[in-house]
């Protein structure tokens, strides 16, 4: 419980820390929200009222304190606010006119679209978790298939190409790898491949509506896996070496077990510890990572959220991804560090 305590803590300080770190970097940009809400021809009186909406009229710190307000599950605001913007539980009625309540954080409203933040962070988080998890699957099974191969054909043309195929994949950056994929197999082979250069899961057919296009997931997973299955490759193939050495191998085959037996259900079972590490280490960073991946290929999911609303200055939103994203990283890690914990208990110490 001690160690479970700690991680908590330290989770909640990185999330204190992003939150100070964002609200620092959007707040000294030379944009005005309130002219970015209603638009360049908006006469003074309506600026004001949106500024005072927007508690702009107040010294940064008081700012500060009101925008942490509204993402802490418990805070005190006016009781017509929380009816208006919150979907919260009243805990304590504090005057005539504020109460404390148990919420669900506020991440305010986009400025553009005057829409929830949540609604769009929660409508554009599917289309990340299919493409982070197709990446990672695609990852996982070819990067151990390559690295048990390279392991077995060690010193081969078949593991020189491995291992330079791996560390290719380690120095290409995403967004480099997903232009040139894109060109190459969708556009110039793409009455080859029938892949296209852009597209979301869902595309809307003049006669059908709406309808689910897989394939216009297959190179966006492709190239956000890229740099894990490189990493899980080298692993599998280090650790894989490891164990062909060990003397219960030797001992296998002298039973007169089959290769592929030996292989894959002795070798292959115990090397796999360092590989699970990757996988939730990487599912991870790919959540975090598939901004600019989303943005090349049209997908939508919240990288590309966050791109458009970064073009818009759409700040809300920008700040809403920022922080729902290191929130969903912060839980991963700490799930992730829960489970060594349980699998190893020495992790502990």
């Amino acid at each position: 419980m001690h160690y479970l305590l700690k991680k908590i803590s330290y989770g909640l300080l990185v999330l204190l820390g992003v939150v100070v770190l964002v609200f620092v970097l959007f707040n000294v940009l030379p944009a005005d929200p309130a002219r970015l809400t209603l638009g360049q021809r908006a006469d003074v009186a309506s600026l004001e009222n949106v500024r005072r909406e927007l508690h702009l009229d107040k010294p940064m710190p008081v700012q500060f304190l009101l925008y942490l307000n509204d993402l802490l599950p418990i805070g005190i605001h006016p009781e017509q606010e929380a009816r208006d913007k919150l979907h919260y539980l009243t805990l304590l009625h504090i005057s005539s006119s504020k109460i404390l309540v148990l919420k669900t954080p506020y991440l305010r409203r986009s400025y553009q679209g005057k829409k929830d933040v949540w609604e769009i962070l929660i409508e554009a988080l599917p289309g990340t978790l299919l493409l982070a998890l197709a990446a990672m699957l695609f990852a996982t099974v070819a990067g151990i298939a390559l690295g048990v191969l390279s392991a077995v054909k060690q010193n081969t043309w078949m593991d020189t190409s491995a291992i330079f195929a791996s560390v290719l994949g380690i120095s290409v950056p995403s967004f480099f790898a997903g232009i040139v994929l894109a060109y190459l197999f969708g556009f110039v082979l793409s009455q080859y491949t029938g892949l296209h250069m852009t597209g979301s899961l869902f595309d809307m057919d003049p006669f059908k509506g709406r309808v689910m296009n897989l394939r216009n997931l297959v190179l966006p997973a492709i190239t956000l896996g890229i740099r894990p299955l490189a990493i899980i490759v080298q692993l599998t193939r280090s650790a894989m070496l490891d164990v062909l050495n060990q003397d219960y191998i030797r001992t296998a085959y002298a039973k007169g077990l089959k290769r592929s037996a030996v292989i894959f259900k002795h070798a292959l079972r115990n090397a796999l510890n360092p590989v699970i590490t990757a996988v939730t280490g990487w599912f991870a960073e790919l959540l975090a990572g598939a901004f600019f991946v989303e943005y090349i290929f049209g997908w939508k999911g919240i990288g590309k959220v966050t791109v458009d609303a970064l073009e818009k200055f759409d700040f809300p939103v920008l700040m809403g991804s920022v922080l729902f994203t290191a929130g969903i990283f912060v839980i991963i890690s700490l799930l992730a560090d829960v489970l060594y914990s349980i699998v190893d208990p020495r992790i502990k110490l």
